[in-house]
């Protein structure tokens, strides 16, 4: 039994989604570790705004601004730098007088202490700020460390671990879980690659000597006519078997990620696919139409023409008998390789557009065995299209048919 050598290690994924918007300020993000400061340095600040009223609130209350003085002048004369005193006057103009100076400089004083007080204040909240952006980090490390492996693992680098060291606290048992998680997807990854080389072997060859056999048994012009229908009619169904082993082994292997990539442009696939059912086409009285601009991908030439090749033979397939057309685009928009293909064709419903991509699922049907294909060609496009970091988008067509778009990063 032949078995398959693990496939080197592919590139990563790009982790960005297409169908979200990349934030004006990315800085601004609201991550735990911004959250976090601000938690920090916010209870410091609070804690020290009422440290500040509270200490505010008990000098002015040993000061007793407001008060009259515990002394009086009765007779004799008092001059003084600070206060404007008269100098003639009554004792209790004097003292007036004497009250309203030292009440001014209570003040005066409770006002220095909550400038300076402020002052320490700010810089104490900018050190807080800057020691629990530091704190938080540090903390949160292992998190970031997670996440990297992480985003190497969405690359099909299963080898990776965190092996994160320190305390046995949550953020190390989390980290040790998603090890142990690793180690199981690696088994499960490698098994899968191991069963899809065996079948490959397994079910090509019996389908291919069966082929044979059928074959050099319709090439005997003596053989009697029920046993040539009866050839031809094996011989069609094990041609659809074939078809159907094919259509898996590429679905498991386009599950996973691409190996060898390289620069492939849609345009020239989409040509050469639209070569290949352009005969298909024409017996039908299919148009084929649609201007192919250059957009080149990084990604395997092989796949990626069956994305071309399985949306177009379905738009021809599933098409209308008198004045149909298939229209092909591709185009770069927005940083991005556009593959279009629109048809005409039966009316399709909203809620019928997902089943559309699940294996062996026809509009209304369900593992049916219609000699329009075996239900996979969606379904191959769709992991194809993930497998490259891309995605494909399904909408009816207004008087029936679909619009198919398939994004991919350059």
């Amino acid at each position: 039994m032949a078995t398959t050598p693990a496939p080197p290690q592919a590139p990563p994924k790009p982790t960005w989604d297409p169908r979200r918007p990349v934030p004006p300020f990315p800085w601004l993000r609201p991550t735990i570790r911004i959250r976090l400061t601000l938690l920090y340095g916010g209870m410091f600040l609070i804690a020290g705004i009422l440290l500040l009223s509270i200490i505010y609130l008990l000098a002015a209350q040993a000061l007793n601004v407001g008060s009259d003085l515990p002394f009086k002048i009765v007779e004799g004369k008092v001059t003084s730098d600070i206060c404007n005193l008269p100098d003639q006057a009554s004792p209790a103009e004097f003292n007036n007088a004497m009250n309203q100076c030292v009440n001014d400089q209570r003040q005066h004083a409770l006002d220095n202490l909550l400038s300076r007080s402020l002052l320490a204040l700010l810089g104490l909240a900018v050190i807080a700020f800057a020691f629990g952006y530091a704190m938080a980090g540090r903390v949160l490390s292992p998190l970031g460390r997670i996440t990297r492996t992480a985003r190497t693992v969405a690359g099909s680098d299963l080898s990776r671990r965190i092996e994160l060291d320190g305390p046995d606290d949550e953020l190390k048992e989390l980290a040790d879980t998603f090890d142990d998680m690793l180690e199981r997807l690696q088994r499960a990854f490698t098994a899968q690659q191991r069963f899809v080389g065996n079948a490959s072997h397994e079910l090509r060859t019996p389908l291919a000597i069966n082929r044979t056999l059928l074959e050099v048994h319709l090439s005997d012009p003596n053989a009697p006519v029920e046993l040539q229908q009866l050839g031809k009619t094996l011989l069609a169904t094990n041609e659809r078997s074939e078809q159907l082993v094919e259509g898996l082994l590429l679905l498991a292997r386009s599950d996973n990620q691409i190996v060898e990539r390289g620069p492939v442009d849609l345009a020239e696939v989409a040509s050469q696919a639209i070569d290949q059912v352009h005969g298909e086409a024409e017996a039908k009285g299919v148009r084929i139409r649609g201007e192919q601009k250059p957009a080149v991908v990084q990604g395997n030439g092989v796949l990626l023409e069956r994305i071309a090749l399985n949306l177009l033979q379905n738009a021809v397939r599933y098409n209308v008998s008198e004045d149909g057309w298939v229209e092909v685009t591709t185009d770069v928009q927005h940083g991005q390789a556009i593959l279009v293909v629109s048809n005409t064709g039966p009316v399709v419903p909203a809620y019928e557009i997902d089943n559309l991509f699940e294996p062996f699922r026809r509009l209304r049907t369900e593992r049916t065995g219609s000699d329009k294909g075996v239900g996979l060609g969606l379904s191959i496009v769709r992991s194809v299209a993930r497998a490259h970091g891309g995605h494909i988008y399904a909408q009816p067509r207004e008087g029936g048919g679909l619009v198919m778009r398939v994004t991919l990063p350059i």
